[in-house]
Formats: structure tokens, sequence, C-alpha cells
């Protein structure tokens, strides 16, 4: 595909200044030219889609260039491009849930005499807006454990206090299980350190991680919470016996 920088600001929504000052700093190739009118690829509209990206998670020009240069320099720049769909791509095939008001209100019928719990739900986006004044529930599975906590009598607001604190912790994890991923595959990729992996490689490295630290924490969580459950059931034993 040969586009001029019109066509090109058009197709990306990135205007055409801001084209020539990328092209300028050295974030993208320079066009084809033909007499005096530059023609672009569909390298440059690659290029374009991730300097966008990077742009958006605060990265700043220089370090989306030394990351350009960096990955485009072990070969195929399609590896960059290819790992920003790994990182986009959904990690689960369950399908959301469209619901309505009244039809959430009917599981948790704490909401209907308290507004704040429902809020509280869509700003943690348990729920979120969905078509037609209707509600997105982006994870059923979640929301009927939920639903379930709620029915043995556990409040619904501690069921959100519980979420949010298992959230946090679970961040900490995946943030543990990246920086690895970072040190041992990106770093070295970026810096052109030797021994590091192909571009390739660390993609198809990073592409295993999810379900790799999802199976990696499957067994410690089934451990902690067999020993959980074993101390309160202890617990409880305690206090029957006393009240005999």
């Amino acid at each position: 595909m040969r586009m001029r920088i019109d066509e090109l600001a058009a197709r990306t929504g990135v205007t055409s200044r801001n084209i020539r000052a990328y092209r300028e700093k050295g974030l993208l190739p320079a066009p084809e030219l033909e007499g005096r009118t530059g023609f672009y690829t569909d390298e440059h509209l690659q290029r374009l889609d991730i300097i966008t990206y990077l742009q958006d998670r605060g990265f700043s020009l220089e370090a989306i260039r030394k990351t350009l240069d960096a990955w485009s320099a072990g070969g195929d720049f399609s590896h960059l491009l290819t790992l920003k769909q790994i990182l986009n791509s959904p990690f689960q095939t369950e399908e959301p849930e469209i619901v309505s008001v009244p039809e959430l209100l009917v599981r948790f019928p704490e909401a209907m005499h308290d507004a704040t719990l429902l809020t509280r739900a869509i700003r943690l986006r348990l729920v979120e807006p969905g078509p037609s004044n209707k509600l997105r529930v982006p994870s059923p599975l979640l929301l009927q454990a939920g639903v379930e906590l709620t029915r043995i009598g556990v409040p619904l607001a501690e069921v959100l206090d519980l979420f949010e604190r298992v959230r946090v912790d679970l961040s900490g994890v995946a943030d543990a299980f990246v920086g690895i991923a970072e040190r041992f595959l990106v770093r070295p990729v970026e810096l052109g350190t030797d021994g590091a992996p192909s571009p390739s490689d660390a993609i198809g490295a990073l592409e295993k991680l999810r379900p790799l630290a999802l199976e990696a924490v499957k067994p410690i969580l089934i451990r902690e919470l067999v020993t959980a459950v074993e101390d309160a059931v202890a617990r409880l034993a305690a206090a029957v016996e006393q009240q005999d």
C-alpha cells in the first residue's frame, strides 16, 4: 500500500504535522519519493500504530524511538506489532453478559436500598455501562461468585472489599511475573545484550507468560486455602469445645 501523507493521516488519526515531526525525530523512516511527492507504506502505518499505543501509555518520544530502533534492529519490525497484539488480546474466552439494572438488583437485593453499592461495583469495573441503558458484566463467573457469597450471608459491601483486596494482591503477583519477563526478555533485546533472545523468541516466551503465571499461582492459592480452612476449622472446633 502506498499513501500520500494526507491519506496516512486520515487512516491513522495522526495529523500530517505530527507525522512530519515523527519523521524528523527518527521515529518514522522517510517516505519513498517520486518526483516531489512522498509515498508512505504499510511500515509507516504500523509504526504510527505502535507510536500511538506507546504514547497512550506514557512513553516519551525518545523512549519510543529507542524502542522502535531496538526491535527493528532485531530483524522484522512486525515483531513489535505482534507484541502489541499479544498484550491486548483477551486472556480468556468468557463472554460478557448484558443485564438490565433491575435484573442485577434481583441478584443483589442489598443494592436496591443502597445505591452506593452499585456505584462502587461500576467503579471497580465489575459492571460497566452497556448498550440501551443496560449494564455489561465483563466476567459473569466473577459476578456469580459474588452472588454465592451474598447468599451465604456475606454483606455485599464486604464482597466488594474482598474483590478490591484480591485485585491489589494479584496485581502485585502480575507485576512480579512481568518484571521477570522485562529483565530477562525485553531489556536484553532492547539493549542488544550478548546472548539476548531474538525478537521472535522473546515474543514467543511472552506469549506463554500469562498461562504459565496462572498455572503457577493456582497450586499456591490452593495450598494457602487448605491451610486457612484447616485453621478456621480448628478455631471453630475449639470454640464449640469451650461452649460444651
